[in-house]
């Protein structure tokens, strides 16, 4: 190995660069990773801003389509017609 061309230096630097990239990338993916398991496991997500009284509006929708099908149930139960 007289010398070292600069075609091969080239690629050794690139791929250096392309792998300390990636283990950057892959460290950030962890640490998000970690602080969104971390937010599950404390009983919120990114946006939670409610009172511990106040439903989720998910969960008021869901209670909304419930007591709607269950007036539907009624209905049908009672014998009128929809």
């Amino acid at each position: 190995m007289a010398f070292i061309t600069p075609d091969l230096t080239a690629a050794a630097v690139a791929l250096s660069a392309l792998a300390i990239v990636s283990l950057v990338a892959l460290r950030g993916w962890r640490d998000w990773i970690q602080l969104k398991r971390e937010e599950l496991n404390a009983g919120h997500g990114a946006v939670a801003t409610h009172e511990p009284g106040v439903p989720h509006a998910g969960s008021r929708i869901e209670i909304a389509d419930l007591k709607e099908r269950l007036r539907k149930l009624e209905a049908i139960a009672a014998g009128v017609d929809l």
